[in-house]
């Protein structure tokens, strides 16, 4: 990968990071160059559409890297919902509660900014294939597998959220829970 290649990618991660933490409108340009280290002069260089085409961009980065992790979490069902509330969970831990979803934060924030918005709906309905075929790959009817991801998604996303907003994981454990009793039925 070229330098300036890696230059942007190194901003697209710190974008992604930085959204977890303080969302898009908590993000600064001045922000996005000291996390990555890239030059003053980066980046309008390489995101000429300014911060509009840059939060789309890193959102889309983000969702991308969920995705990946998510077609690498194996095992049965009851796996795929450990594995994800796990991730969550020991980030909430590592942060101390200060970092969440980026997508999510692009989902809330993006009245402003529209490219993000439209990301974030591409990254979740993304993870919605991943999930739905991952349980149908794991026994669930082809017909329930949407609605059952939704669930999964939705549950672990808005627990997320409270999780930060009350510094406590017991949203998460309790969605766990839950949701292994849904998928015992």
């Amino acid at each position: 990968m070229s330098e300036r290649a890696q230059t942007r990618t190194r901003m697209l991660e710190s974008g992604a990071w930085l959204f977890r933490q303080r969302g898009l409108s908590g993000t600064a340009f001045a922000d996005v160059l000291e996390h990555s280290g890239a030059p003053r002069g980066s980046v309008y260089h390489h995101f000429p559409g300014g911060k509009e085409q840059f939060t789309a961009e890193a959102t889309a980065y983000a969702g991308r890297f969920v995705a990946a992790a998510m077609r690498r979490m194996s095992g049965d069902v009851h796996a795929l919902v450990d594995a994800q509330v796990d991730l969550w969970i020991g980030l909430l831990h590592e942060t101390d509660f200060t970092a969440g979803c980026p997508i999510a934060a692009a989902a809330l924030e993006g009245t402003a900014l529209p490219g993000a918005r439209d990301a974030a709906g591409t990254s979740f309905e993304h993870w919605l294939r991943i999930v739905g075929g991952q349980l149908v790959d794991r026994g669930i009817p082809e017909e329930d597998s949407r609605k059952l991801a939704l669930i999964l998604l939705s549950s672990v996303e808005g627990a997320l959220v409270m999780c930060r907003a009350c510094r406590s994981t017991e949203a998460l454990e309790s969605v766990r829970e839950h949701l292994h009793e849904v998928l015992d039925r």
